[in-house]
């Protein structure tokens, strides 16, 4: 079943290889199967080709979220545990954020092919989502183009992908060297944001250099604003507490406006050109403060923060084990001595005087009782 759902790249085979595992399986009555194939429009990829899920399926945000607090969380603690744990992952979720950044912008994946297209996928996009991008460059070594027909710049390529020994899988694919747009049959672009393996293997046999900016999503660039960044954590570093306390007080200014601005028509047009204008000049400001240091790729101002560089250290020779001290310094020796041992002293006679008195307070209660 796994494998009619997810290898059947129109739906005319679809419906062909479901009848097939229907029959083979002896389940043309089975009532669930038969509900199952009525709504296949809603729940089968083949018939989801508009809609583009990045990849994710229906269970995956409850499972990766177990097995991410399954790490910290079990279910005999307590809620004060609770707390604590929750607060710790976050913590580690940031944590592994600030690492994965720092190895987006200074380490390098080397390419898999010689393809300039490639190169282009990674200068600009993240590691993990890169690895996926070069998965699709190996696997159109498997792959044998044929032109089947091309009039007008739109070309109609069908595509040979060897997935074993004795079995190929053949795809149509579609490319308009007028729009520089290509389609694969497969759909994996329109569902996962990927280009396959099959119009990568089309665009080389093109002699295509560089892919249209449409198929490079911003959301897997490594240069993106993540804007949840503004949400307040108790691990966030001292350097970014400013720019949250502004963020927040922008927010809470901004839905004021926004909710009285859509009463009307009117009063909308009129925030649309204020936002214009506002927003054209920050811009000019920030052009003219192009050489500002910030922390991170986000552009956060440090103007305020003077870089202060460490002493140059410089290596002793340190004290010798046999090096005979000062009067002086033997008399303070000593005199420490006395104040810890007097200290001492007092503190145990406090002590059995405490106890003392808590037995005779005791004695009493019980001879009164």
């Amino acid at each position: 079943m796994s494998q009619v759902v997810w290898n059947s790249h129109n739906k005319d085979s679809f419906d062909r290889n479901w009848n097939d595992f229907l029959l083979n399986f002896g389940l043309a009555d089975n009532k669930w199967l038969s509900d199952l194939y009525e709504d296949r429009h809603i729940w089968v990829p083949i018939y989801l080709d508009h809609h583009f899920w990045a990849g994710m399926r229906s269970t995956q945000r409850s499972e990766s979220m177990h097995s991410f607090f399954n790490k910290y969380i079990t279910p005999n603690r307590s809620l004060i545990q609770f707390v604590k744990q929750y607060d710790n992952c976050l913590g580690s979720r940031e944590q592994a954020e600030r690492e994965s950044d720092v190895a987006d912008f200074h380490t390098v994946i080397p390419c898999a092919t010689k393809s300039s297209i490639e190169a282009q996928f990674q200068d600009a996009y993240t590691h993990a989502k890169f690895k996926e991008v070069q998965a699709q460059f190996r696997g159109k070594a498997n792959c044998i183009t044929r032109l089947k027909n091309s009039a007008l710049g739109y070309s109609v390529y069908e595509v040979g992908e060897q997935v074993s020994s004795s079995i190929f899988n053949k795809f149509v694919v579609t490319y308009d060297s007028v729009a520089a747009k290509v389609k694969c049959e497969c759909l994996l672009f329109e569902l996962r944001g990927i280009l396959c393996r099959h119009a990568l293997s089309v665009l080389s046999f093109e002699q295509v250099s560089q892919v249209s900016p449409r198929y490079i999503l911003e959301r897997w660039s490594k240069k993106v604003k993540r804007r949840h960044t503004h949400i307040k954590s108790s691990h966030d570093e001292p350097l970014m507490e400013p720019r949250s306390k502004r963020f927040d007080q922008l927010v809470f200014r901004s839905q004021n406006i926004c909710e009285f601005a859509s009463e009307s028509e009117e009063l909308t047009a009129i925030l649309h050109r204020a936002y214009d204008n506002v927003m054209a000049e920050m811009e000019a400001l920030k052009a003219k403060r192009k050489g500002t240091s910030s922390l991170s790729h986000e552009d956060t101002n440090l103007e305020s923060i003077n870089e202060l560089q460490r002493p140059p250290r410089i290596r002793t020779r340190g004290r010798p084990k046999n090096r005979l001290g000062s009067k002086l310094e033997k008399q303070i020796a000593n005199g420490t001595k006395k104040k810890k041992t007097k200290v001492l002293s007092e503190v145990k006679v406090m002590f059995f005087k405490f106890v003392a008195i808590e037995f005779i307070f005791l004695v009493n209660r019980l001879a009164n009782v």
